[in-house]
């Protein structure tokens, strides 16, 4: 099976990391968001993937090529015309094999290898209290799904289309994205996958839905450190420091050093990362960035910052230098 990942993304909502990081490489829980994805595919037996790149692409190539060993293809979308479109720029990547449709900026907990046993299309939900930030699903009786809506100004459903979708009928999936190019058809002035998914769903394509009850935003620094929580608290804690107090859970790579310090609870400390003489709670601090007299709450600190004072809560981009006089 093949997996779709578009990151073309700019992420503004998270600069200033995102200046130079693409959104998908900023780091939660001790890897990329990026990472996290592409380790769930693996879980699930996924061997071919097509990423779509766009803003700082290099960079995702560079991690991808470095630390996996999917058959990876890339594609460019230089211009941002929405999701639908993004998915078209891929249509050469697939013919007949089965799909599954990942968003970059959303880290999941679902079980794929189920929903790919499937021989219907089916489109990842979740119940939201306010579905009017999101596409969403409407079922009719006979428990399929008969109409996708993006970003309904009226509720219909609280069944909130979460960024996962396995595709059992691919070529179904491309002749309706090449309708939407070529008859310019777009909502919000962006041609959108769901416009895609229903044009499938009114030629007779029969969709259900799967439940996503772990899903983790990613999209905001806020969303960003909630999530850094919600994962910490599923891994184990295995590091032992003579010289810091660790109060779980956290994760500390084995690169980082940390001495002298107060190390969470919910604290993340990338690769490269040095902490000293700091107390560090609900914090993520980023690759080679460097901690010291520092107390850091509800903090991100970006690659190769540095930081030195008595700072409280900060979100200090990349390569960036901030110091207490």
């Amino acid at each position: 099976m093949r997996a779709i990942i578009p990151v073309a993304g700019v992420g503004a909502r998270l600069r200033p990391f995102t200046y130079s990081l693409p959104k998908v490489l900023l780091n939660v829980a001790g890897k990329p968001i990026l990472g996290h994805i592409l380790d769930a595919l693996q879980e699930n037996n996924v061997d071919k993937v097509t990423i779509i790149t766009g803003y700082k692409g290099d960079l995702v190539e560079q991690y991808v090529n470095t630390h996996y060993h999917f058959h990876v293809d890339y594609c460019q979308q230089t211009e941002q015309y929405g999701l639908g479109h993004a998915i078209w720029t891929a249509r050469e990547t697939f013919e007949d094999e089965p799909l599954m449709i990942i968003l970059g900026d959303t880290i999941f907990d679902a079980d794929l290898k189920s929903v790919s046993e499937s021989k219907y299309c089916s489109i990842g939900v979740k119940e939201v209290s306010d579905p009017r930030r999101f596409g969403v699903v409407v079922h009719s009786n006979d428990g399929f799904i008969n109409k996708l809506i993006e970003k309904p100004e009226t509720p219909v459903s609280n069944l909130a289309i979460v960024g996962i979708y396995y595709i059992s009928n691919p070529s179904l999936l491309r002749t309706c994205l090449e309708k939407l190019i070529d008859e310019d058809i777009r909502t919000r002035d962006e041609y959108q996958l769901t416009d895609a998914l229903q044009l499938m769903l009114n030629n007779g394509e029969k969709f259900t839905s799967f439940n996503v009850d772990g899903w983790y935003d990613c999209g905001k620094p806020e969303t960003m450190l909630s999530t850094n929580r919600i994962l910490l608290e599923k891994m184990n804690t295995n590091n032992i420091y003579s010289d810091a107090i660790i109060i779980p859970p956290v994760y500390i790579a084995p690169t980082a050093h940390v001495e002298t310090s107060v190390i969470g609870p919910f604290a993340s400390i990338a690769e490269g990362a040095v902490v000293r003489n700091s107390i560090i709670k609900d914090s993520i601090i980023s690759e080679n960035s460097r901690v010291e007299q520092s107390l850091l709450d509800r903090s991100i600190i970006g690659n190769n910052a540095v930081v030195k004072g008595q700072f409280f809560r900060l979100n200090v981009g990349d390569s960036s230098e901030i110091k207490y006089a």
